[in-house]
């Protein structure tokens, strides 16, 4: 039976130093698992009833299991590296297939399509965005990158907050009461940048003047230096809006808004700016087109300080050339646009499992689903257990060099040990058969 123990030892030391030697070979692989060899005795059963335990048979290699647990995170210089920092796993397709398979490996690239993909041509999964909420969802499919500029877009809302110095008195009486060319009919003023149809980049003017009532503003508006809404046969031009602030300083939001007639419509004021005027030479007898834009004063304060604009934003943009990408730690792919301009393009998701360790590898730091593993649950990152995503790093392999070695070193002492076992009895059975 010594025969049989040692060379099951030996088989087992053979196979414990496999085992060590592809964890070595793979210490800088990126996304790659430490590989386990789990060994159990063997004992032969009994034909009779035997309540007392005899000597074992050896022992035999009851599975290879891998560790995922998590390695450390190098950062890189590909935009389109990625590492996951938790649990979780990329879904990747070869083209012309369905079957899924999974990795840690995070080293991406594109192909000629603008496809995400490894480094065998195999295509990222993730979800689409909606271009009109910006949320990703549906159906998992390729992660494809945009190779085209984006469009202009015209400036519909724009918000200012400002501070209107409450010490202030109204104007001197002028003729008109207002005035562009005339600094001495109106308070204060500023502008801020707009975009028409075609994104070219207007300036709206906006003009405060305060009336003979406490704590009330009246807005005057421009466009490009032009009066808006451009007053007929030479009369006046009339504000488009007014502010009032409470006695606190803040807007009331009850008495503020655009203003026709003398009245008040609560709510942003609405300016329908002549963008068609500005932009192209226009024939006289062709009707020049307004764009309504909404103009918001939320926030806006008056207090005893000088004039001041806090926030200015607006949403129209000029068109714009793709210069870059990046990806979020929740998976989404940002495309960046040389107006400035960050668009969601895509949302990486991941896979999760049950029971990560009935994943079979296949390769190329590929696993794919068993019966022991359970089916995929694939979601977004950050949800769920699943772990957030580092754009422009990757996951180095958590086997421990140094360990692997000592180990290394134990197995070759467990080889030569069995080894002279079978050695031993040899020399036992030589001993006896040489008996007279």
């Amino acid at each position: 039976m010594s025969f049989q123990q040692g060379i099951s030892g030996l088989n087992a030391a053979s196979r414990n130093l496999e085992v060590i030697g592809n964890n070595i070979a793979n210490a800088n692989t990126v996304g790659s698992k430490l590989a386990r060899a789990e060994f159990s005795d063997v004992y032969a059963s009994a034909a009779g009833q035997q309540w007392s335990a005899g000597a074992g048979m050896g022992v035999r290699l009851s599975g290879v299991t891998q560790q995922f647990t998590q390695g450390s995170i190098r950062t890189t210089d590909n935009p389109l590296d990625v590492a996951i920092n938790g649990r979780g796993f990329f879904s990747v397709v070869r083209p012309g297939t369905t079957e899924a398979a999974y990795t840690r490996n995070g080293q991406f690239q594109l192909d000629n399509r603008g496809n995400v993909v490894t480094g065998d041509g195999m295509r990222l999964q993730g979800y689409n965005v909606d271009p009109v909420t910006g949320k990703a969802g549906g159906v998992l499919g390729p992660v494809t990158l945009p190779t085209q500029g984006i469009a202009p877009k015209v400036t519909t809302a724009a918000e200012m907050q400002v501070n209107l110095d409450g010490r202030t008195p109204p104007p001197t009486a002028t003729t008109p009461d207002f005035a562009l060319d005339n600094g001495k009919s109106y308070t204060s003023s500023t502008s801020m940048a707009v975009y028409d149809q075609q994104g070219n980049e207007q300036v709206m003017s906006l003009y405060f003047r305060k009336t003979a009532n406490d704590n009330e503003w009246d807005v005057y508006a421009a466009l490009n230096g032009k009066a808006v809404p451009e007053p007929a046969g030479g009369a006046a031009q009339d504000p488009v809006g007014r502010i009032t602030y409470k006695p606190d300083g803040t807007v009331d939001p009850t008495l503020t808004g655009s203003l026709a007639g003398g009245t008040v419509t609560p709510g942003p004021l609405t300016l329908d700016l002549p963008f068609s005027a500005a932009t192209l030479p226009v024939p006289p007898s062709v009707s020049t087109t307004t764009a309504p834009i909404t103009l918001s004063f939320d926030g806006s304060t008056q207090y005893g300080r000088p004039f001041g604009v806090v926030a200015s934003t607006q949403d129209g943009y000029t068109a714009g050339q793709l210069t870059g990408f990046g990806i979020t730690a929740e998976g989404m792919v940002e495309a960046r646009y040389s107006n400035g301009k960050t668009i969601n393009a895509a949302q990486v998701a991941l896979a999760d499992f049950r029971n990560e360790q009935g994943l079979v590898p296949v390769g190329n730091n590929l696993w794919r689903e068993t019966p022991n593993s359970g089916q995929a649950a694939v979601s977004a990152p950050g949800t769920a257990n699943l772990g957030l995503l580092q754009g422009g790093a990757v996951e180095e392999s958590n086997i421990d060099l140094t360990q692997q070695l000592v180990d290394m070193i134990t197995a070759q002492r467990s080889y030569q040990a069995n080894a002279q076992t079978i050695k031993t009895q040899d020399q036992m059975l030589s001993t006896l058969v040489n008996l007279r």
